[in-house]
C-alpha cells in the first residue's frame, strides 16, 4: 500500500468494543496506523504488548490512558508513547466521541495480552 492516498471514507471500519470503531489506515508488516473512535464511557481493558511500541495521538475529544506509573489525560493535538511491556488501558471518560490515531511498530496483531478480563 505504498505511494497511495488513503481516504478513511473508503475503508470499512471494524468494531472492537461497544461503541468503539477502527479504520486501518496503514497495515504494513513493520508499521500500523489506525484511526479509532471511542464513545463516551467506553474503552478497553488493561493489556500489554510485548513487542510493539505505540503512539496515541488525539484528534478530538479527551483520552485517558492509564498505566501503572501515571494516568495521561490527552486533549486534541496531544499524544503519548507507550513502550513495550507497559500495561495500559485507554478510556473515554469525556462527554464527546474520542477520535485518535494509534501508531504501532511493529503492528500489535498477535502481540496483545489482556491483563484484566473485566468490562471496559
Amino acid at each position: 500500500m505504498s505511494n497511495q492516498v488513503v481516504d478513511r471514507k473508503c475503508i470499512t471500519p471494524y468494531q472492537w468494543n461497544q461503541g468503539c470503531f477502527g479504520w486501518h489506515l496503514l497495515a504494513d508488516p513493520k508499521l500500523s496506523v489506525i484511526e479509532e473512535e471511542v464513545a463516551p464511557g467506553a474503552g478497553e481493558v488493561l493489556h500489554i504488548h510485548h513487542q510493539a511500541q505505540q503512539f496515541f495521538y488525539v484528534l478530538s475529544g479527551v483520552a485517558t490512558i492509564i498505566t501503572a506509573s501515571q494516568d495521561f489525560h490527552l486533549k486534541q493535538g496531544q499524544g503519548v508513547a507507550i513502550t513495550p511491556e507497559t500495561p495500559h488501558q485507554l478510556k473515554n471518560n469525556g462527554t464527546e466521541v474520542l477520535r485518535f490515531l494509534v501508531i504501532s511498530s511493529p503492528p500489535t496483531k498477535n502481540d496483545r495480552e489482556n491483563i484484566c478480563a473485566g468490562s471496559n
